[in-house]
């Protein structure tokens, strides 16, 4: 049975924000929890690296925290609660229940076809289109419904990146097949 490129996706990389408190005191911060990394010269946040989910949370004193390297919704959300946990057993006044926004989601997919990257860029929309093999060896395509950038390589490989939502890049899939289809390349 041929696997449909819309159930090859793979999550690689899911980037969300946080407001866990309105102040952190960050060198305070990095000299209580084992294995804080803190150089404010090389970066303004205190860098917290968890090993279940492998998550990395990037701490700032205004009391945002970015966490990257999710694989999925429930990884983020595990990471997101295990952060909170650490800062409360710090004595720091934490909700119990954090809120965060999705940033960005990179996802892998692929069409298991190689494609002609230069008929593409002739047959697709041109104002939404960046192809310069020079300079990079993929296509950039960027949608608008959902509003994400697909990156596609000779090899049939895909790479979608700005979703907010996991959905996004089956949609951008489904939309790119489509596509390739009008111009007969699928």
């Amino acid at each position: 049975m041929k696997v449909r490129p819309e159930d090859s996706l793979k999550i690689e990389n899911i980037v969300a924000s946080a407001k866990v408190t309105d102040y952190l005191d960050l060198p305070d911060i990095a000299s209580r929890i084992p294995g804080a990394e803190y150089n404010k010269k090389r970066f303004p946040g205190v860098v917290l690296r968890m090993q279940d989910p492998k998550i990395a949370a990037l701490v700032f004193g205004s009391g945002k925290v970015v966490l990257t390297g999710a694989k999925s919704v429930d990884s983020l959300r595990k990471g997101l609660d295990i952060l909170g946990g650490l800062l409360r057993d710090l004595g720091i006044d934490i909700p119990e229940k954090l809120d965060y926004k999705i940033q960005n989601i990179v996802t892998s997919a692929d069409l298991a076809v190689p494609i002609n990257l230069n008929k593409i860029a002739v047959g697709f929309n041109l104002d939404r289109i960046e192809y310069e093999p020079e300079q990079f060896p993929g296509l950039v395509y960027r949608l608008e419904v959902p509003k994400v950038v697909v990156l596609l390589f000779g090899s049939g490989k895909l790479i979608i990146t700005g979703g907010k939502e996991p959905d996004d890049a089956k949609k951008a899939v489904i939309r790119i097949i489509s596509d390739l289809r009008s111009i007969g390349l699928f």
